[in-house]
């Protein structure tokens, strides 16, 4: 059985979290969970949120699941839409700043693979 969950217009860019999501790629969910507690950056915050969310819906659909049980089975990032913004330059210029957004899909599954 497979469930999954998933974050969209995350307010980080897609490269930083495909660093978080690498690290937890193919493990048990328990693991997971305890990785992403000491890996210091800023996207295991949404990562782990959506970690949590994909064992709820796993667990809503059997309650006999357990976290050591689950494995996640596919992960990835994709990346969202631009917020564009500007920054005022010296002799009345203008420069963009491109904000990144994420996508953030956590598949887990009961079966190793």
């Amino acid at each position: 059985m497979e469930k999954s969950a998933h974050a969209q217009f995350v307010r980080i860019g897609c490269r930083k979290a495909r660093v978080v999501i690498d690290t937890i790629r193919g493990r048990r969910v328990d693991e997971a969970m305890d990785a992403l507690r000491f890996v210091p950056k800023s996207a295991t915050d949404p990562v782990l949120k959506v970690v949590k969310s994909a064992v709820a819906n796993a667990k809503q659909a059997d309650a006999t699941l357990e976290d050591r049980n689950l494995f996640i089975k596919k992960c990835w990032v994709d990346q969202g839409p631009a917020i564009k913004r500007w920054r005022p330059r010296a002799h009345g210029r203008a420069t963009r700043i491109r904000k990144g957004t994420s996508h953030i899909h956590v598949v887990v599954s009961d079966e190793v693979r």
